[in-house]
């Protein structure tokens, strides 16, 4: 099966617990649909480089899963239809990745820089 990343961005002002249970119900379809999700990482809450839809911020999350294209289709689908989700991205992987994105690993390197 091929391997897939997607990023997706949710609201402001929902919590970290609705965010977490929007991962596990994306999960959830990819995994019912004969997938494995590889990694699933929370990025939190960070600032746009423009305003979306009048917001300023949004939770950022990252799952890699190795999935059939159509549980990639219905959790997109899912996607779109969803009031909380405001923007999402999935590309196809040549290999699946190893270890965190770079996006933690900046986040890592910037607080071991600090001290």
């Amino acid at each position: 099966m091929p391997i897939y990343e997607t990023v997706f961005i949710t609201r402001q002002d929902l919590g970290v617990a609705q965010v977490e249970q929007l991962t596990k119900d994306y999960s959830k379809i990819i995994t019912d649909m004969g997938g494995k999700i590889l990694k699933t990482e929370q990025w939190g809450l960070r600032n746009f480089a423009y305003r979306i839809n009048k917001a300023r911020k949004g939770y950022y999350t990252l799952i890699e899963m190795d999935a059939p294209a159509p549980a990639l289709l219905e959790m997109e689908r899912l996607m779109r239809n969803s009031e909380d989700v405001v923007r999402y991205l999935s590309i196809k992987l040549e290999a699946a990745t190893e270890g965190q994105s770079a996006i933690l690993n900046k986040n890592t390197q910037t607080e071991d820089e600090a001290a």
